[in-house]
C-alpha cells in the first residue's frame, strides 16, 4: 500500500489471480461511495455501517466474498436511501480480512481485483446488486516497455514535488505503483473516477503525469 503524505511506500500483497484471469460472476453485490474508488491489486478498509450493507457483507462473507465498489454521480443526495445513478465502471474486490463489532457494524479491507462495467441491476436484495462484465487490463510487451518509461517519469515528477519523501520500492510491479497512486493521492473523487476509467495502466500513467504536471 501507499500511504499519503510523506510518500511511505510498502508492496502489498500480491494478487491471488492476475486480474486477466478473473472469471466474475454475472452478479455480483456493489457498493456505492461518494468519495472512494478501488483499483485492481490495490486494498481499502471499509466501515460497514447500514443495515443494507451489512446485509450485504455477511452474505459476501458467506459466498465467494467479492463486493463491486463502485462511485455515486453526483446529486445522490436526493436518493442515497434508494437507489441514487451511479457511474457504470468500478472495480471489484475481495474481503481479505473482516471484523464484525459487537453492534453488528463491519471492518473489512477490500482488495481490488478486476474493473468491471455494469449491465444492469438486480432488485431482488435490500442492497444492490449489479450485473456486470469484467474489463481485464491486458498489457503486451510494448506497452510494458512504455509503462517502465512513465513510471520513471512520475517517479521523477514525485521526488520534486516531495524532495524528503521516499523512492518506491524497484521491486514494486509498474502497474501497482501507477495504481496506487491513482487510489492514495489526494485527488477529487471525480478524478480518481477518471483515472480508473483509462483503457489499462499505461493510458492511467499518462494521465496522473498530466494531472501531476498541473
Amino acid at each position: 500500500m501507499l500511504c499519503l503524505p510523506g510518500l511511505v511506500w510498502a508492496q502489498d500483497t500480491p494478487s491471488e489471480t492476475a486480474s486477466e484471469a478473473v472469471i466474475l460472476p454475472p452478479t455480483i453485490p456493489i457498493f456505492p461511495l461518494a468519495d472512494a474508488v478501488l483499483f485492481p491489486n490495490m486494498s481499502r478498509p471499509l466501515h460497514i455501517f447500514e443495515p443494507r450493507y451489512r446485509a450485504m457483507v455477511t452474505d459476501a462473507l458467506e459466498g465467494d466474498r467479492l463486493i463491486g465498489m463502485i462511485l455515486l454521480q453526483p446529486g445522490y443526495q436526493a436518493d442515497y436511501e434508494g437507489r441514487p445513478p451511479v457511474f457504470s465502471i468500478g472495480s471489484v474486490g475481495r474481503i481479505t480480512e473482516v471484523e464484525e463489532l459487537p453492534d453488528g457494524r463491519y471492518a473489512i479491507v477490500l482488495k481490488g481485483l478486476v474493473k468491471f462495467r455494469i449491465t444492469g441491476e438486480d432488485d431482488s436484495r435490500p442492497y444492490r446488486l449489479a450485473r456486470v462484465e469484467a474489463l481485464p487490463e491486458l498489457l503486451d510487451d510494448q506497452d510494458r516497455a512504455a509503462l517502465r518509461r512513465q513510471r520513471l517519469q512520475l517517479t521523477e515528477l514525485l521526488a520534486s514535488m516531495v524532495p524528503d519523501s521516499e523512492p518506491p520500492p524497484p521491486e514494486l510491479p509498474d502497474q501497482d505503483l501507477i495504481n496506487g497512486l491513482a487510489q492514495f493521492l489526494d485527488l477529487p473523487p471525480s478524478a480518481r473516477q477518471q483515472l480508473l476509467e483509462q483503457e489499462g495502466p499505461l493510458a492511467r500513467a499518462r494521465a496522473l503525469i498530466e494531472l501531476l504536471d498541473r
